[in-house]
């Protein structure tokens, strides 16, 4: 009887620690390969990871993502991003994409410098 109530507590403390995880963050920057320059920070807090990321190009093009995820049994992740060309056209969109046993699904609504409009579908099975 006492090795049984000494394994459900011990089960116990393992659960707690396991579900407790305290919140997380991490930020580098890095050089491209052809001059340009990466900054990406990352928190986690339990089971959803976000944060920003910065590119900046060799010739002064500029890309910024916010990104937010949620782990799972189906991972599921969001993004918005704006994006500037040296020749100062903007674009500017969203994503959201869900990652689970059987497959990946994304859907993303993205305009171009001219206010013209796409959306995009993407399934891959596994």
């Amino acid at each position: 009887m006492i090795i049984s109530w000494k394994r459900a507590f011990a089960a116990l403390g393992v659960a707690m620690m396991l579900g407790a995880a305290p919140a997380m963050s991490a930020e580098w920057t890095r050089d491209t390969r052809n001059g340009g320059q990466i900054t990406r920070s990352v928190t986690r807090d339990g089971n959803l990871y976000s944060g920003p990321t910065t590119r900046v190009g060799p010739n002064g093009a500029t890309y910024t993502s916010n990104s937010t995820c949620r782990d799972g049994f189906v991972t599921r992740c969001r993004r918005s991003y704006s994006a500037t060309g040296p020749n100062g056209r903007t674009y500017f969109g969203n994503s959201v994409t869900a990652r689970g046993p059987h497959g990946v699904r994304s859907i993303g609504v993205h305009t171009g410098p001219r206010a013209n409009v796409s959306i995009g579908f993407r399934r891959h099975a596994r």
